[in-house]
């Protein structure tokens, strides 16, 4: 115990003076963080999308070294931040005059659900997982599908969720975890089955082994048709 070295093991091979040094250089990048997001605008501080994320890790990544490296002053991160800063106002400058653009750089709102049933191959080209959008429906107060007329999953990755009014729920495929985990290929009794991937309803037999005409699948649940509880 007696060799070792608290110094270097506080504080490595600098002194303890560079430790004030580091305390200036953190609260001026502190600053200039502030500025940068602040030229930002509103736009680049709310919900992100995949394209202000960038934006905001170049922002941190640039930030970070000049903090505690000595070698790197204060003028690099600071034109790193011009350019990022300028190159952010193109983009979105451009993004406002040219749809395609915009949809190159953010993407498009993808629809999910269109009365009551998977867009099935809208579905497919996202990387969305089927019990992660249920899990934000159910936070949504939905049980089963028949209560969402359209589900539309927005460039942000928020989802945007329209309901069918109670008087016009139809019958849907339930999303409780419980109720979903009951899915068969062999039904026990014949009722209004939905369909596990795709939520199309059909009339099925007991003992019938149906095959989904929408989506090609084999496993069915019970159809429920209750209201949303509000």
């Amino acid at each position: 115990m007696q060799d070792l070295d608290w110094t270097k093991i506080m504080v490595g091979e600098e002194k303890w003076g560079f430790l004030i040094e580091i305390a200036i250089r953190t609260i001026l990048m502190y600053f200039i963080i502030l500025i940068g997001l602040r030229l930002l605008g509103k736009r680049g501080v709310r919900q992100l999308s995949v394209f202000e994320m960038v934006v905001i890790i170049s922002l941190g990544s640039a930030a970070g070294d000049p903090m505690f490296y000595k070698e790197i002053g204060l003028m690099v991160p600071i034109a790193i931040f011009a350019i990022i800063v300028g190159a952010y106002r193109l983009t979105t400058f451009l993004m406002a005059k040219s749809n395609r653009f915009d949809d190159l750089v953010e993407g498009k709102a993808t629809y999910i659900i269109e009365k009551g049933m998977f867009s099935v191959h809208e579905f497919r080209k996202e990387t969305l997982a089927q019990d992660e959008f249920f899990a934000e429906l159910r936070q949504q107060g939905v049980s089963h599908l028949g209560q969402v007329e359209t589900a539309i999953l927005e460039t942000s990755g928020c989802v945007s969720i329209y309901f069918f009014p109670d008087d016009k729920v139809r019958p849907g495929l339930p999303i409780l975890p419980k109720e979903f985990a009951q899915a068969s290929k062999l039904v026990d009794s014949e009722d209004l089955y939905a369909c596990s991937f795709c939520g199309k309803t059909v009339q099925i037999g007991k003992g019938q082994n149906y095959k989904c005409t929408n989506c090609k699948h084999d496993e069915w649940v019970k159809a429920k048709d209750m209201p949303r509880i509000k």
